[in-house]
């Protein structure tokens, strides 16, 4: 069925290092539209600095991230490769919402200011236009009554719903999450991982870098686990879950269970 979706995302021999330090070494991955697609792995497998390269946080060495069939970081004029602007570069993140491990909310700004801040500068939309988005969003994540609360009136959990919600005012073409609950406390982490759930039943495009297996279970189409840079396995979420090919896999699994 998702070889007859358009593909969203498309990795081509990726690799990054830092300094004389390779993080990534050689990552091939299709994403498909509408498609949810988990990484796991343990800490240092490259898995958020993946997510980071697609974001254009950071630039890859070697390689190519495709989105939308064009190029990540760069234009195409002919055959040839223009690197972006940090201008064009702004407008292209636009089309991608990521969610980090820290909630990155603005602390002076009531929860609002929050959600409408983006689309106000980079797509020079007037505030009267976010507004209703806004308030929905904010409805779907259950915070509407936080409205004019600033984050330090918020718990974690609302704090990291508000940033699902102001990733999601810009209306992303995908949405990245890198490790969305791990700041949480665990009686925090429900209400996240609740409305991820419905933002993946409702079609978005997700890459949802996790440590919470159950998730990855019951949500992913695929479970793409990574080591040392590379992917070892990539499958339908209860295949690589429930019955890993891979022995790093196994010993990965063990472990977090």
């Amino acid at each position: 069925m998702n070889e007859q979706r358009r593909v969203l995302v498309q990795a081509v021999d990726v690799h990054k290092s830092f300094g004389a330090h390779p993080v990534l070494k050689g990552v091939d991955l299709k994403v498909h539209e509408g498609e949810v697609v988990c990484l796991i792995g343990a800490s240092g497998s490259g898995k958020s600095t993946f997510l980071r390269c697609i974001n254009q946080l950071e630039t890859v060495d070697s390689g190519l991230i495709w989105f939308e069939g064009e190029p990540v970081g760069y234009r195409r004029e002919g055959m040839t490769l223009h690197e972006l602007s940090a201008a064009e570069a702004s407008r292209d993140r636009a089309k991608i919402g990521m969610v980090f491990q820290s909630f990155n909310l603005f602390p002076h700004m009531t929860v609002m200011e929050n959600l409408v801040q983006a689309p106000r500068l980079v797509k020079r939309m007037r505030r009267s236009e976010i507004e209703p988005l806004a308030r929905e969003l904010l409805d779907k994540v259950g915070l509407i009554e936080k409205v004019d609360a600033y984050p330090r009136h918020l718990s974690g959990g609302q704090q990291q719903r508000v940033a699902i919600a102001r990733a999601l005012c810009m209306q992303p073409d995908l949405m990245l999450f890198d490790e969305p609950t791990s700041a949480l406390d665990p009686e925090l982490v429900g209400g996240v991982l609740t409305v991820m759930r419905d933002l993946a039943e409702s079609g978005m495009t997700m890459i949802v870098v996790t440590h919470e297996m159950g998730f990855a279970r019951d949500v992913a189409d695929r479970v793409v686990f990574m080591y040392d840079g590379r992917i070892i396995e990539d499958g339908p979420a209860h295949d690589v879950i429930g019955s890993p090919q891979h022995e790093r896999t196994r010993s990965f699994l063990a472990s977090v269970r």
